[in-house]
């Protein structure tokens, strides 16, 4: 039989959920005085996630014009702005109001707009514009959810990230190079997350598969200076890494090897090894293929650190089951998986000691860790 969920704690029958389904019972709840403020919260928190898409767009309008980087100097008003942007002044009004409202920007009293601390903070955040912009594919995918559920035989994202299918030559330098921008970009606040929570203590050698250009690297080598680093990525991907390594002054302890997980044997000298938002572009075949070559390639004790947004498997979480979920699903071969999921994986390939501790930031990332054991104790 299928289970309904009626076990549910606090479900006795759902009498309640019906009576709050009743028109009725909502107009007269909106102004009864014990129960219309909780009305009204669960009205605006509805109304809200209506809106969501349209403040998705605004933001993305407020992007795609620079008014963040426009107001960084000072307030400015519609009309000043307007001619900036080729926006009539009565539309240009519409989207700062539009900004003002969301908390990203100020109104002034004379009508005057200025950048608020969270539109600043957008601008602090590397990358982050450039994934605001990149939306665009997405959100084609999204304008019809329920095909998308329905596995539609192509996607706009999934050709966004053509790398995700496996392609280890062939991928052209514009579209690797743009992978790689955006990756290296928005790996910063990932890295900072990931080596707040995990300790590289004791690590000799620390390999970064599917590494990119280096970013992760780059962050682990200014947090263990004494250790020796490998980069794993195709080919297409690291061919901008030695610049970026030598920007970074550490391109003389990084070695660089190209080569495809799917395909091509992973390197055996590190006694640890990173997958930095890996897992989550890929099946679960795939993901286990991997974590095998994983850890036939780690030495005894070795560990394996994974860092990536995670659903919230008993507890559904808003970044990682909304979000990440959806997003994953439109890559067409991605799948967002709770740290219990990802602990199971990594267990049935042989790794014992796994922890995922609380994140510091769930939209980010969580970490979670495990040791191969030592067979000859």
């Amino acid at each position: 039989m299928f289970d309904t969920g009626a076990d549910l704690p606090g479900w006795k029958g759902g009498w309640l959920n019906r009576l709050v389904a009743n028109p009725g019972f909502q107009n007269w709840a909106a102004w009864f005085p014990l129960t219309r403020r909780n009305t009204r919260q669960d009205g605006q928190a509805i109304f809200d996630l209506v809106q969501g898409f349209v403040q998705s767009q605004a933001l993305m309008a407020l992007v795609e014009l620079q008014i963040l980087e426009r107001l960084r100097a000072g307030p400015r008003n519609a009309d000043v702005l307007g001619m900036d942007c080729a926006i009539a002044p009565d539309r240009m009004t519409i989207l700062l109001q539009a900004g003002a409202a969301m908390g990203l920007l100020k109104r002034g009293r004379k009508g005057g707009y200025a950048l608020a601390r969270k539109g600043a903070a957008i601008l602090g955040v590397p990358g982050l514009q450039a994934m605001i912009r990149h939306h665009r594919a997405f959100y084609r995918d999204l304008e019809d959810p329920v095909a998308l559920l329905r596995e539609p035989d192509t996607t706009e994202l999934s050709q966004f990230w053509p790398y995700v299918f496996g392609a280890q030559s062939g991928i052209a330098p514009d579209v690797a190079r743009t992978y790689s921008n955006l990756m290296t970009e928005s790996q910063g606040l990932v890295a900072q997350d990931t080596l707040r929570q995990v300790s590289l203590k004791g690590v000799k050698h620390l390999m970064d598969i599917g590494g990119g250009t280096g970013a992760f690297l780059t962050a682990a080598a200014k947090a263990a200076p004494n250790i020796d680093l490998t980069l794993f990525d195709l080919a297409e991907v690291v061919a901008d890494a030695p610049q970026r390594l030598e920007d970074a002054g550490i391109d003389h302890r990084v070695s660089i090897c190209a080569g495809s997980f799917r395909d091509d044997p992973v390197p055996t000298d590190a006694d640890a090894i990173s997958l930095i938002r890996v897992l989550y572009d890929h099946s679960d075949d795939t993901v286990s293929a991997l974590l095998a070559k994983v850890f036939d390639a780690l030495p005894e004790g070795g560990r394996l650190i994974i860092s990536e947004p995670m659903g919230g498997g008993a507890s559904p979480d808003r970044s990682g089951d909304v979000y990440f979920a959806f997003y994953t699903m439109a890559m067409q071969t991605g799948l967002t998986r709770s740290a219990e999921e990802i602990g199971a994986l990594c267990a049935a390939a042989g790794s014992e000691n796994i922890r995922s501790p609380k994140p510091l930031r769930p939209f980010v990332t969580r970490t979670l860790t495990c040791v191969k054991p030592n067979l000859h104790i």
